[in-house]
């Protein structure tokens, strides 16, 4: 742990734009879960905003160097992010920390008033989110214009994929640093009642269109031909998909639907006892349920896109976005799943441990604060 020298202190970091620490929802929210500690660790004072309902207080891990403050806002799926957002900054403006670190470029739209306090600002673009096909146009067009602003006032930004950071290059003439995801390790974990090891096929996914969920969902009727199948994720009653998978599991007795899985231990043990992992994410950089995958050593089926190339590299097998493709690969891949189990792990080790994303974060920040 550093140590503060004299009446220096710690430099005070905020993160904003997560649903807090800790929290369980997404990829930010692990991240930041991993991150906060660490910062805490190297001698900063630490404070991640939130909102209310979402933490993990009784969380075994929670560190108690954080400081968790809970802001106001909307909560519905257009204006949680921005008034969230906006709350937090505000919240930001009368600390003053050294610098913000701000998750998502929705929050583009507040970045002038830290620039108007002379805070740094460490942005973290997350996807190309007017891509995805679940955001209507207006919701389209407010994230484009949030990463117009961020790119013109973030002092510096993040890509968790260097596809991101060219798309970024070409689109907003900005540059910045590549910080992935990591994968969280673990030991041998118990097989899930009433499944067989290394026999069946899993899918975790948020049940959006861009995650090849209902192509999934008819190369499944295939794969339970030969084997079982396991579909993690959910979405609000009555959307199309969640009818379209609730449907294939009630009337295919191999196909096993358990919704939404917050408890982290089970979800990991889902993938590392799994016989292939079909990944079907087509937007975004890099997928953290990805990165975990690989770390826990299942085998690795991905729809055939630049950013799960770029991720997997040659420890996967890519596919088309078609059922009939899917079915087999993912047949192929239960059938024989050669040394892709040692090549996910070597991979996972090589590029996307945590250790290595906090410690690049952390000498990120620390350079924003001595360039202001």
């Amino acid at each position: 742990m550093l140590k503060q020298v004299g009446s220096a202190r710690a430099k005070r970091v905020a993160i904003i734009g997560t649903r807090g620490y800790p929290s369980y929802y997404g990829g930010f929210e692990t991240a930041v879960r991993k991150l906060a500690p660490h910062l805490a660790e190297q001698g900063w004072d630490v404070t991640v905003y939130g909102r209310k309902g979402q933490l993990k207080t009784d969380d075994p891990d929670l560190d108690g160097r954080i400081r968790s403050v809970e802001t106001v806002g909307i909560d519905s799926n257009s204006l949680s992010t921005l008034t969230f957002g906006l709350s937090a900054c505000l919240h930001a403006l009368v600390r003053k920390p050294d610098v913000v670190l701000v998750m998502n470029v929705a929050n583009g739209y507040w970045l002038p008033l830290l620039k108007a306090r002379r805070i740094p600002v460490v942005v973290n673009v997350d996807g190309i989110e007017w891509h995805r096909a679940k955001w209507g146009r207006l919701a389209k067009a407010m994230f484009r214009w949030g990463a117009r602003l961020t790119a013109k006032f973030a002092d510096h930004l993040v890509f968790d994929a260097r596809a991101i950071g060219e798309f970024w290059t070409k689109e907003f003439g900005r540059t910045g640093t590549f910080i992935p995801y990591g994968g969280e390790t673990v030991g041998e974990l118990p097989v899930e009642s009433g499944l067989s090891k290394h026999e069946y096929a899993l899918l975790v996914a948020r049940f959006v269109p861009e995650n090849t969920i209902s192509e999934f969902v008819l190369a499944a009727e295939k794969i339970a031909q030969t084997h079982d199948v396991v579909l993690v994720g959910s979405a609000p009653e009555g959307h199309p998909i969640r009818e379209e998978v609730a449907s294939l599991a009630e009337r295919n007795s191999r196909v096993r639907w358990v919704g939404h899985i917050s408890d982290d231990q089970r979800l990991l043990a889902l993938w590392q006892n799994a016989g292939a992992y079909f990944h079907g994410h087509s937007v975004g950089g890099t997928n953290p349920a990805l990165v975990q995958a690989m770390t826990v050593g299942v085998p690795v089926v991905a729809r055939d896109t630049v950013y799960n190339r770029e991720v997997l590299a040659d420890a996967g097998v890519f596919c088309e976005p078609t059922p009939d493709a899917i079915a087999r690969s993912v047949t192929s891949m239960l059938q024989d799943p050669a040394d892709y189990r040692e090549r996910s792990v070597a991979r996972a080790a090589e590029e996307y441990s945590w250790p290595g994303v906090c410690a690049a974060y952390e000498s990120l920040l620390r350079s924003a604060c001595s360039r202001s």
